[in-house]
């Protein structure tokens, strides 16, 4: 079956979506997600694209794009494919980085613009990552307050402030009264909420006890440590396995993990 032609935006904006493939971690430090802002800095020169918003998650990426003089799939070809090569040649691995082509839709009603900014923003506090959405370093919320941070050299801020006022310091804080709100009833894409297969589980927990310095899940002397709490902590926020399965995952009872989750009242 050929694949649809993507739909051209209007008004030039679109919510584009970069995901694992097979639901892997496409960031495993601080620094990939460094590298990956530093990609999208590199690819917008000379007026190619304007950024609006971005979230880094573990998994997947929310970007809001603008078309500047380069097609949508072009500037993404070349921010995926440079990030990909990165990643593969840094943790000397081969294959696909990121599942499929990219997915998008195109944004054009002023209030689904501001609307998907927000969207964007608040996904760490839907996963349970944060509390609000000030909270939450990789993503763009902070580039729209201060704007002399490296980091958001990057953002178009000004496209979207511009929606809320004239005046740049009443539409900052318009804007931060609106991305506390709750949100509305606009629908974007999203991440599926689909059942991880318990070899798909095994595979996260391995990559999420990298991201905590435990390179050796079988190490007993690991699993007395704080990352190892904190690991099994934020493995069951993320997932929201039970604790049987946890357990057989982590390769520990289930009263290990019984007590670990306790501390946090998440058992």
């Amino acid at each position: 079956m050929p694949r649809k032609s993507r739909v051209k935006s209007k008004s030039g904006y679109y919510h584009v979506m970069l995901r694992g493939n097979e639901k892997k971690n496409i960031f495993r430090s601080d620094d990939d997600k460094k590298r990956f802002i530093e990609i999208l800095a590199e690819k917008k020169l000379g007026g190619k694209f304007y950024l609006t918003a971005f979230c880094l998650m573990s998994n997947h990426v929310h970007l809001m794009i603008k078309e500047g003089n380069e097609d949508l799939s072009s500037s993404i070809k070349r921010i995926a494919g440079t990030y990909a090569s990165y990643f593969n040649k840094k943790y000397d691995r081969t294959g696909h980085l990121f599942q499929d082509r990219f997915r998008s839709e195109p944004v054009e009603d002023e209030s689904y613009v501001i609307a998907l900014v927000r969207y964007i923003h608040q996904n760490p506090v839907k996963a349970g990552l944060v509390k609000k959405v000030s909270d939450y370093k990789w993503s763009s919320y902070s580039c729209y307050l201060n704007d002399n941070d490296k980091m958001c050299q990057i953002v178009d801020s000004d496209l979207i402030l511009g929606i809320f006022s004239d005046d740049k310091k009443k539409a900052i804080e318009q804007f931060k009264k609106y991305m506390e709100q709750t949100e509305g009833t606009e629908i974007f894409i999203d991440i599926e909420e689909e059942k991880m297969s318990m070899e798909e589980a095994k595979e996260l927990f391995k990559e999420m006890a990298m991201e905590f310095g435990i390179k050796d899940i079988e190490n007993l002397e690991i699993k007395k440590r704080k990352e190892w709490h904190d690991l099994i902590k934020k493995y069951r926020e993320k997932t929201g396995l039970s604790i049987k399965d946890i357990a057989s995952i982590a390769g520990v009872t289930r009263y290990s993990v019984h007590k670990i989750l306790k501390e946090k009242g998440k058992a």
